[in-house]
């Protein structure tokens, strides 16, 4: 194509209009190829400022790269033997949009040469070899050859093929004819069921003409010119490539019609039509024979509503599953249903009309009885609307009280703040309380999954409250703490467990796991909000457990006395901090599952941290079967899910959403009254030390990466990706030196002491995380050595000492708190804290907010100012732009933090780690 350019290289000539004359003059152009020039005209279209010859060939653009997109295009042979494509065949719609285009084309959009008169150049064939000219440009690309293995129709500069002509003339006569074929079935008595199927021929250019196939070889053809005959053939033998039958209608000298027999009809009706349909061959079937059957499955539509539902979703009842035949959406009755499976012919008679029978259909007519569903599989169903029947998803409708059910899942239970609770609870946190009596009510679990510092731990005190008034009431004050509970019963499948014949909540002590360093907090809280209930530790020496009240113990104390607590008889089970059990062949998320409980509540602010199977194993503990096993999970959900298919995720949302209670603080009507919260960037440049070492270990292990394979390739990347970050937090982290020499050797650490200095000098206090503990020691030695007051609590830091830590520097005592990620990311109250400084970055965004949320949560008065530490050009810089993007991907799949980065080719890992 030809732009006008005054520094163009080529001439143009151009027809201008001046005072109502017509001027030809010749300008200076540029000549750009047709596929360079398509997405700048493609731009131009909607651009008011474009010359209206831009924005002609700017919708023309639209036009031919939409007929590319689509398939339209046609292999061809040129006058001097050149492979070349063409847009084409085109539909009646197609031909009327080039028409309109063409009438639409401005004067100034043809630079072609003009006759004496003046006169323009056919606008039409203009937009056709426009069309055809993006047509040949689209396919060729170095990737196409690289396909096929070779470079006809496939390389960007044409080649001669000769010997291609006569196949290429053949394809575009049978793909671009003048006829369209159809098949028109016709039957004389339905009883015997005897069709044929009629070939007519529709003309393209005019498609009001219509005519059988029979009349077109006697020569009453009028309107389709003299090729017809040729031209139906071909598009007979296309169609017979999506049904292989009609190769019989070749086989006779006038190809007119077709007898089919009962198994031609059930072919057609179980997808051959819409094969021929896709083919562009319509299929019309006879207007005396009915198509309106359909099938649907239905659920729980003979059984009784269960009388004692936590039993059913326990497990201790199935709900019965059949396929219901409708008839024009109204069902079949029972005799009907055994009338259409014990009719073996694709026609039937049903009220008083003949109806057409898919073999589909009439299968499950006949095999209407399906295998039942267990309750908590039945509820789900219900909540999905679909159930997976030989490995295929299809539609359920669920009976009457399975309806129920569901609904009353979305109606939390009718009550106040239960007696006893020294607190008032705000409105999302009543509402919380609400929707765990409903859930343990019906003997289901739940994840409260709230950000933190939105008060998960009061809602639980008010859950057990509530749980023993209710005990209380059905049992006595004398029985509280003695029922006795069985212990529950487990059924496995292959991966997963399930909770069958669990008993009815009744009164019992509260068990509560959590890490060590939050068995301060929540003693604390229950004496607070809920006094004279009693606490007991079951931790350290001499631990014991308790028949009443709350009993606290830590994840690994659990895991080391998993059978005698599993003995225990308990009444609620939480599970602080959740994620800790996220994977769930770890020894302590299998000791967790063992012990039992009439309801079972996690806590967490990060139900997904990594990826969905997380979510699995949180879920599979509170109420375990709900999401199938582990591998059919993975297989049926999470790989759809995570490969964007959103209709899975809208499906596994309706599932989970009734189990899993989320609310952030920036909600509406949550959190009104926390202070804002600012988060900043703080980008610093390397120092010279840091950036020779930084450029010595990508030479040195990328060249050791290039030469390793598996395992050790894997091994070696994740070296590398460590050394540069520790390089990024200063020289001697990395260097493991013994007596180091600090100032002056690390950027980061240099801005960590302009920002330490304005916090102190106004009277704040910062929490400092690190999530390496040899980069916290250092800072610790670094910030004493200039007179700042710290403290440091990493995972080896007694309970006790714990506890003690976060009093003083809530009391004010030390204005800085050194902390690692993983120990203290989550469960602390350090609200005394207006600013968080992240001196090196986390792979997962939701493990910094978690940090962060130590100290901009309920209680917190001042805004909260967070600061991330990032070394300019280097990984932490392409990290987070990659955090950024993720931020906005909230309780969506997260990266697999280094791991992901392990599968990168050299190429890829190269330039994410390369010193810019």
């Amino acid at each position: 194509m030809a732009f006008l350019d005054p520094q163009g290289d080529t001439i143009a000539t151009v027809v201008e209009h001046h005072d109502g004359e017509v001027r030809v003059r010749e300008a200076p152009a540029v000549r750009v190829p047709v596929a360079e020039a398509v997405a700048a005209l493609a731009r131009a279209r909607r651009d008011e400022t474009a010359h209206p010859a831009a924005r002609f060939w700017g919708a023309a653009s639209l036009v031919a790269l939409q007929l590319v997109a689509r398939g339209r295009i046609l292999p061809g042979v040129t006058a001097g033997e050149h492979d070349s494509w063409r847009a084409g065949p085109f539909d009646e719609a197609d031909a009327r949009r080039i028409r309109e285009l063409a009438d639409a084309m401005p004067a100034a959009a043809r630079a072609l040469p003009v006759d004496a008169d003046l006169r323009l150049a056919e606008a039409e064939g203009h937009v056709r070899a426009f069309l055809d000219a993006v047509a040949d440009a689209m396919p060729r690309s170095p990737g196409a050859v690289r396909a096929t293995g070779t470079s006809a129709f496939a390389a960007a500069k044409p080649v001669k093929v000769p010997r291609l002509r006569t196949w290429a003339a053949e394809v575009s006569a049978g793909l671009d004819s003048g006829v369209r074929l159809s098949l028109r079935l016709e039957t004389g008595d339905p009883a015997r069921a005897e069709f044929r199927a009629v070939a007519q021929l529709h003309s393209l250019a005019d498609p009001s003409l219509v005519v059988d196939a029979a009349d077109l070889w006697e020569g009453r053809d009028p309107g389709f010119g003299g090729r017809a005959r040729i031209d139906a053939t071909i598009a007979i033998r296309g169609a017979a490539r999506a049904w292989p039958r009609l190769d019989r209608l070749l086989d006779s000298a006038v190809p007119d019609e077709l007898v089919l027999s009962d198994a031609d009809v059930e072919d057609l009706l179980a997808g051959a039509a819409d094969r021929l349909a896709a083919a562009g061959v319509e299929v019309h079937w006879p207007r005396s024979l009915v198509q309106g059957l359909s099938a649907r499955a239905v659920l729980g539509e003979r059984d009784p509503a269960p009388s004692d539902m936590p039993s059913f979703l326990g497990g201790a009842h199935l709900t019965r599953f059949d396929w219901q035949v409708a008839l024009g959406g109204e069902r079949l009755t029972a005799a009907e249903m055994d009338q259409l499976a014990e009719a073996h012919r694709p026609v039937v008679r049903l009220r008083d009309q003949w109806v057409l029978v898919t073999p589909d259909v009439a299968r499950k007519a006949r095999q209407r009885e399906l295998k039942p569903l267990t309750g908590l599989d039945a509820l789900g169903a219900a909540l999905t609307g679909t159930v997976e029947v030989d490995g295929e998803q299809v539609a359920v409708e669920p009976s009457d009280w399975l309806r129920e059910l569901r609904d009353r899942l979305a109606e939390p239970e009718d009550i106040g703040p239960p007696p006893g609770l020294a607190a008032t609870l705000r409105d999302y946190q009543l509402q919380g309380l609400r929707w765990l009596a409903r859930m343990t009510s019906l003997g289901l679990g739940g994840c409260l999954a709230d950000d933190m510092g939105l008060g998960k731990t009061i809602t639980l005190i008010a859950l057990h409250l509530h749980l023993s008034q209710q005990g209380q009431e059905q049992h006595g004050p004398d029985q509280h703490g003695k029922e006795q509970h069985g212990k529950e019963q487990h059924s496995q499948g292959q991966e997963g467990q399930g909770q069958e014949g669990q008993e009815r909540h009744g009164p019992g002590p509260t068990l509560v796991v959590c890490p060590a360093s939050l068995l301060g907090n929540w003693e604390r809280e229950i004496g607070r909000f809920a006094p004279g209930v009693p606490v007991r530790r079951f931790h350290g020496a001499g631990r014991a457990l308790a028949d009443e009240g709350f009993v606290l113990t830590t994840y690994g104390t659990m895991r080391l006395d998993a059978e005698r607590v599993a003995e225990h008889p308990w009444g609620l089970l939480v599970a602080d901090e959740a994620q800790h059990v996220k994977n769930p062949i770890s020894g302590t998320a299998k000791a967790l599952r063992e012990i039992p409980a009439a309801a079972r509540v996690a806590l967490t602010g990060t139900p997904v941290e990594n990826n969905l199977s997380e979510l699995w194993a949180i879920l599979d503990w509170t109420t375990p079967g709900l999401l199938g096993p582990l591998a059919r999970f993975r297989s049926r959900w999470a790989k759809p899910v995570e490969s964007g298919d959103q209709a899975t995720a809208e499906r596994l949302a309706r599932l989970v959403g009734p189990f899993l209670l989320r609310r952030r603080k920036s909600d509406p009507g949550i959190a009104p009254e926390l202070p804002p919260k600012t988060e900043t960037d703080r980008p610093v440049a390397l120092t010279t030390e840091q950036a020779g070492l930084y450029e010595a270990v990508v030479r040195e292990i990328l060249g050791q990466i290039e030469s390793a394979q598996g395992m050790a390739r894997r091994g070696l990347i994740v070296k590398l990706l460590t050394g540069l970050k520790q390089i990024c937090n200063h020289p001697a982290q990395y260097l493991h030196e013994a007596t180091p020499r600090l100032p002056g050797r690390s950027g980061k650490l240099e801005l960590l002491d302009e920002l330490v200095d304005t916090i102190v000098a106004e009277d704040g206090a910062v929490l400092v995380f690190t999530q390496y503990v040899t980069m916290a020691r250092l800072l610790d030695k670094h910030l004493a050595g200039r007179g700042v007051g710290t403290q440091l609590l990493h995972g080896g830091t007694p309970v006790a000492r714990r506890e003690e830590m976060v009093q003083r520097f809530q009391d004010g005592d030390v204005p800085v708190f050194l902390l690692s990620l993983k120990a203290a990311g989550t469960g602390l109250n350090l609200t005394r804290a207006d600013h968080v400084i992240h001196y090196d970055r986390w792979w997962n965004p939701a493990v910094e907010d978690q940090a962060t949320d130590r100290a901009h949560r309920i209680g917190q008065t001042r805004p909260v100012q967070v600061h991330r530490l990032i070394a300019e050009g280097t990984i932490e810089d392409r990290i987070a732009q990659m955090l950024d993007a993720k931020r906005s991907l909230a309780d969506a799949v997260l990266a697999a933090g280094e791991g992901a980065f392990t599968e990168l080719t050299d190429a890829e890992l190269a330039a994410l780690v390369e010193l810019r």
